[in-house]
């Protein structure tokens, strides 16, 4: 099992450019407790890059406990029922966290 900073590590790799057409974006990722946290990915221009540290004005943050992170990585748990449960908590543009799943292959 790869640990938070790995996931992260992986993500850019993980872009799928062909989901992306028209997605310009800054998303931060707040992940708490063990190996958690902050690390932010920018869209532009169908590349993704991922760097560590806070965003300065993210069109979307996502606030998650590490092991449900990898959890809703690994596919044991859904990011809706994460989000259902209140242990995923989205600030931001919805739309895009709706999209989230279909731009990083799993």
């Amino acid at each position: 099992m790869p640990t938070v900073k790995e996931t992260f590590e992986a993500m850019a790799g993980r872009f799928r450019a062909d989901k992306a057409a028209g997605t310009n974006a800054t998303i931060q990722y707040d992940v708490s407790g063990d190996g958690g946290g902050t690390w932010h990915a920018v869209i532009k221009d169908g590349a993704c890059t991922v760097s560590a540290g806070a965003a300065t004005n993210p069109n979307l943050t996502l606030q998650i406990a590490g092991q449900d992170w990898l959890d809703m990585l690994s596919g044991k748990q859904s990011g809706q029922m994460l989000f259902m449960s209140g242990k995923l908590k989205i600030k931001g543009d919805m739309g895009l966290a709706m999209k989230l799943g279909s731009l990083f292959q799993m």
